[in-house]
C-alpha cells in the first residue's frame, strides 16, 4: 500500500466524501493510500451487490494517472477485476459502465482548479453512488480501515473504449438533417480536447478548437464554464471567426456551455427547454426534470406541451435517482448537466451539444432567435459567496424576507418566491466552503435589485 500523510480521521473524511463524490486537495486531503481505501470501500459495496469488475477512467490533471492505479489496486486487493479505459470524459466513463454492464470510476475535480482531485462513482449502468446510497458506507469503512479480503485478486485490464463512445453517441441523436456549421469549441485544457474530435470528426461541422491540448495545469483558464471570465475566449472567437455558435466544456467534459452567433451566452435553462422540447416531440407525455435553480420557464414550457415537469434537488446522484423513479426521458440543471434515459440516465454535455445542433439544423434561424423563444425572464446566473456560517447567513436573509414571500421550501438549501415571477434560491456548495445564490424575476432591474439586496445581507 502506498505511504500516506493524509489522515483517516472522521473529521477529514467525512469532509472529503462529499454528498455525491469524493474531492479534496491532493497532498492535504487526498492522496494515494487514500484513494486506494476508497477503491477497497467502493468494491467491497460493490462486490457485496454481485459485481465482479469496475471500469475505471481519470482525467488529464497531473495526479490523475497515479491515483487511477493505487485506486484499481484497492479493487483488485478485494478480488475484483479492473478495465482500465485511460484517459476519458465522464460521461465516457459512463458510457463504460453502462457499455460494460459493470461499476465505474473516474478521477476528476471537474471543474476545480489544478490542486484538487476526486472520484465519481456509479453502480452499473451509470446508477449513481451518493451520500444516501453508498457514499456513507465507503466513508466508514475508510474511517475504521477497510477490512482484509482472503480470497483471490482480482486482475487488471485495458480497453479503450472511445470510438464506440463516439458512435454511440451520434446515433442517439437524429442527425440526418444535419447542415454544415462552424463551431469554436473551448475544450479548456480538459476532456473534451480528445472527445471532442472524436465524436465531431465525421459530422458535416468545421471546428475551430480552443484550448484543446490535454493540461491538469489549466494554462489558460480554469476548465470551469460556470464562471463568466472563462468563457470570454470563446466568445471572441465565435465573434471574429464568424462561427454559428460556440460550445464550452469543463474539465472533464460532463458539462457544456452555448454560446450564440452573437458571441452571448445562452442561458442552461433554455437548452434544458429546448433538449426537453425534442423528447416530448419523440415521447408525448413524458416526464422532465429539473432542478431547484432551473428558469421557472422549463416546468411553463415542459406543461404547455404537454409534459410533466419534476423539480429535483442539484446534483447527478440526485437527478438520476429521481429520472429511475419517474421514468423521465431527460433531466436537465442549470449548472450546465444534461442527463439522458437512453444514456442510462447519465449526464453528458457532448450528447446535449449534438441534440442543440439538431435542433438548430431543422429550422433556419440563427441560434439566438432559436433560443428566444425558450426564454421567458432575467436571471442572476449562480453567485458564489464564500461565508463563515452559510446555515446562518440563510437564515439571516430568509427572515429578511419573511413578510414579503408568498412560500418557502428547503428542497435544496432555501428558495423563496415572491411572487410575479420573482424568487430566489441559496444553498450551500457540495464541493466547496461557498454559499450559492440564483435569484429568477420578469425583468433585469427586478434581478439586480433583489441579488443587492441578498448579497448585502450575505456579505456583511
Amino acid at each position: 500500500m502506498p505511504r500516506s500523510s493524509v489522515s483517516r480521521s472522521p473529521e477529514l473524511v467525512h469532509s472529503v466524501v462529499k454528498a455525491y463524490d469524493v474531492r479534496g486537495v491532493v497532498g492535504d486531503q487526498l492522496d494515494e493510500s487514500f484513494v486506494e481505501a476508497v477503491g477497497g470501500a467502493f468494491a467491497r459495496l460493490m462486490r457485496s451487490e454481485g459485481a465482479t469488475r469496475v471500469a475505471v477512467g481519470h482525467d488529464m490533471r497531473p495526479s490523475s494517472p497515479a491515483l487511477a492505479r493505487a485506486f484499481a489496486g484497492g479493487v483488485t486487493a478485494q478480488g475484483l477485476d479492473v478495465v482500465l479505459i485511460g484517459l476519458a470524459s465522464t460521461d465516457q466513463t459512463y458510457f463504460a459502465s453502462g457499455l460494460l454492464s459493470c461499476p465505474a470510476a473516474m478521477f476528476t475535480a471537474s471543474h476545480n482548479p489544478a490542486e484538487y482531485n476526486g472520484v465519481k462513482m456509479c453502480r452499473a449502468e451509470a446508477s449513481p453512488v451518493g451520500q444516501q446510497s453508498g457514499l456513507a458506507e465507503i466513508a466508514q469503512d475508510i474511517v475504521d480501515g477497510v477490512p482484509a479480503f482472503d480470497g483471490t485478486p482480482g486482475a487488471v485490464s485495458e480497453q479503450s473504449v472511445l470510438d464506440e463512445y463516439a458512435e454511440f453517441l451520434r446515433r442517439a441523436v437524429d442527425l440526418s438533417a444535419m447542415k454544415p456549421l462552424k463551431i469554436a469549441i473551448d475544450a479548456g485544457n480538459g476532456m473534451a480536447g480528445l472527445t471532442a474530435p472524436a465524436v465531431f470528426d465525421s459530422l458535416p461541422v468545421t471546428v475551430d478548437p480552443l484550448y484543446f491540448e490535454l493540461d491538469g495545469t489549466f494554462p489558460n483558464h480554469e476548465a470551469n464554464p460556470l464562471d463568466p471570465k472563462n468563457l470570454v475566449d470563446l466568445q471572441q472567437r465565435v465573434r471574429e471567426s464568424g462561427a454559428d455558435l460556440g460550445l464550452a466544456f469543463d474539465g472533464d467534459a460532463d458539462r457544456c456551455f452555448f454560446v450564440d452567433e452573437r458571441g452571448e451566452v445562452v442561458s442552461p435553462s433554455a437548452v434544458t427547454a429546448c433538449v426537453a422540447q425534442q423528447a416530448l416531440r419523440d415521447e408525448p407525455g413524458a416526464t422532465i426534470i429539473y432542478n431547484v435553480i432551473t428558469s421557472r420557464a422549463v416546468p411553463e414550457l415542459v406543461g404547455e406541451l404537454g409534459g410533466v415537469p419534476v423539480r429535483t434537488r442539484v446534483g447527478h446522484s440526485f437527478i438520476k435517482q429521481q429520472m429511475a423513479e419517474t421514468g423521465a426521458v431527460f433531466g436537465g440543471e442549470h449548472s450546465g448537466h444534461y442527463y439522458f434515459r437512453d444514456f442510462w440516465r447519465a449526464d453528458s454535455g457532448m450528447l446535449a451539444a449534438l441534440h442543440v445542433l439538431a435542433a438548430l439544423a431543422a429550422q433556419d434561424r440563427p441560434l439566438s432567435e432559436m433560443m428566444q423563444s425558450f426564454t421567458r425572464y432575467a436571471a442572476s446566473g449562480e453567485i458564489n459567496s464564500t461565508v463563515a456560517d452559510a446555515a446562518a447567513e440563510t437564515e439571516e436573509v430568509v427572515a429578511a424576507f419573511a413578510s414579503r414571500a408568498l412560500s418557502t421550501d428547503t428542497l435544496d438549501g432555501v428558495t423563496v418566491d415572491l411572487g410575479d415571477h420573482a424568487w430566489f434560491n441559496l444553498r450551500p456548495s457540495n464541493t466547496e466552503p461557498l454559499l450559492r445564490l440564483n435569484v429568477e424575476a420578469s425583468t433585469r432591474p427586478e434581478v439586480d435589485a433583489l441579488v443587492a439586496e441578498i448579497l448585502g445581507i450575505v456579505r456583511s
